[in-house]
């Protein structure tokens, strides 16, 4: 039985395109986490290459309940598709080093969504030129195809095109304009491990 604080860090290799969503659910499952007996502070480091989700709690025995609850199961689960766990690593009495990180500022709240003309504008970029394209290159040739069926083909390509292909392009290239706070919050947040 120990009663010496243990920090746990958590690494995540995050999807591309997702960091918005990541950053959303990892503050989501630090206020889960807060929820637990125990519990002493936590933070969401952001970096290049890996994330990591840190937090405290006043004993091992704490965290083990918090690693084996159906809570941290659920919160898990919604990280599927965001992120890939990369390592964790369990320090025991890091008092100095978890304090200073978490003494600056506040957590800052989730990014909001962009504007829906944003969202509209940036959708009509990705879905527009493959309908074109499918009207002008292969619907010709469809002509005696009954029309539930033309357009069951239409839909079919277009919707793979724009959610594998274009979509995901255009949310990286659109970042900043997409999501200018979580740049700020990024640029504030910028932590390096020892």
């Amino acid at each position: 039985m120990s009663r010496n604080p243990v920090t746990v860090t958590v690494a995540y290799h995050v999807v591309p395109g997702r960091e918005a969503d990541f950053h959303s659910w990892g503050w989501a499952a630090l206020r889960a986490t807060a929820q637990q007996p125990g519990f002493l502070g936590g933070v969401l480091v952001d970096g290049e290459a890996e994330w990591h989700v840190v937090y405290r709690f006043d004993s091992d025995d704490s965290v083990q309940t918090w690693e084996t609850s159906l809570a941290r199961a659920q919160v898990s689960a919604r990280a599927e598709g965001l992120a890939r766990e990369t390592g964790r690593r369990s320090v025991e009495d890091s008092k100095a080093w978890f304090d200073a990180q978490i003494s600056r500022d506040p957590a800052p709240a989730a990014p909001r969504p962009p504007p829906k003309w944003k969202l509209w504008l940036v959708n009509m970029s990705a879905v527009f030129p493959p309908v074109l394209l499918f009207n002008l290159v292969i619907l010709p040739y469809l002509n005696d195809l009954n029309p539930l069926f033309r357009t069951l083909l239409l839909c079919l390509c277009v919707t793979a095109i724009v959610t594998w292909i274009l979509m995901p392009r255009l949310q990286r290239f659109l970042k900043k304009w997409l999501y200018p706070p979580l740049q700020a919050l990024r640029g504030r947040h910028k932590r390096r491990t020892a």
